[in-house]
């Protein structure tokens, strides 16, 4: 175990420890100067930092449906449905395509003249500005990131219906269960534990791994609407050249990740004792 853990400290623990601390001096005149929490004030003051932060609420909030729909599809998968097979190369296809690709196709897609309008359009519905309104704009982005990513959690709960007893499906078939009953009863609290799993590293992909949708996507806007830690992270660093106030907004993230990780954990657990 040594390599690994001695891997583990040097580029993981030590950064973390290294980037804490440089979170609490200043920049520009102030570098390197003990400044305590100032950076963390001006976070919380900050009106864009305010918005990454409503910003993660939501997609609290929007991880039920995001952890849902893989979960769905693997079991219509795990259930045989006819052409089972060609669906799990299709729905992982989106997993190996490159965000800034992603990006790219959608731009068009949902572009104010683009064919997701033209199609409304014929259907007699307004054209919708998905990408220009702040108040649709984030719900588009997460969408994209969720069709895009959705594809390694569908393979993580079809690794765990490896694990489920099937007996207790034909159990459940034999005494003429619905497939809802099916899904509540038995594969819900059989996969508890890849449920657990899918949730947590679904919520730090969310918190993570946006950055290139957005930047290609919005670039942060309309009006700062699509802002997330993790993109305001980068523009303090690379475009204000302001590390320190980066380091804190990371350990800002940190901190969110972590309680909101333990919290889903023990909500998922008590859930599962309940059933």
């Amino acid at each position: 175990m040594a390599p690994a853990v001695l891997i583990i400290v040097v580029l993981r623990l030590w950064p973390l420890l290294l980037g804490l601390n440089f979170s609490f001096t200043g920049d520009g005149d102030r570098n390197g100067t003990a400044v305590g929490l100032d950076n963390y004030r001006e976070l919380l003051d900050d009106p864009l930092f305010q918005t990454a932060l409503r910003n993660v609420g939501l997609l609290v909030l929007l991880l039920p449906v995001a952890v849902a729909i893989p979960g769905l599809l693997a079991t219509f998968i795990y259930l045989r449905v006819p052409g089972h097979r060609v669906f799990r190369s299709v729905y992982f296809f989106p997993a190996v395509l490159s965000p800034v690709i992603v990006g790219a196709i959608f731009n068009l897609l949902l572009a104010f003249d683009g064919p997701l309008n033209a199609v409304l359009g014929s259907l007699g519905i307004g054209p919708v500005d998905w990408l220009g309104n702040p108040d649709v704009a984030i719900f588009a982005v997460v969408g994209v990131h969720v069709w895009a990513t959705f594809g390694m959690a569908l393979v993580v709960f079809l690794a765990g219906f490896a694990t489920l007893d099937s007996a207790l499906l034909d159990a459940a078939r034999v005494d003429g269960a619905s497939l809802p009953q099916t899904i509540w009863y038995v594969i819900i609290p059989g996969l508890s534990r890849t449920i657990q799993f899918v949730f947590v590293t679904t919520m730090i992909g969310m918190l993570t791994s946006m950055f290139g949708l957005l930047y290609v996507m919005t670039s942060g806007g309309p009006e700062g609407s699509t802002y997330l830690p993790e993109y305001y992270i980068w523009v303090e660093q690379g475009r204000m050249n302001r590390p320190a106030l980066a380091s804190a907004a990371s350990t800002a993230l940190f901190v969110i990740m972590l309680v909101v990780g333990l919290l889903q954990i023990s909500l998922l657990r008590r859930a599962g004792r309940e059933d």
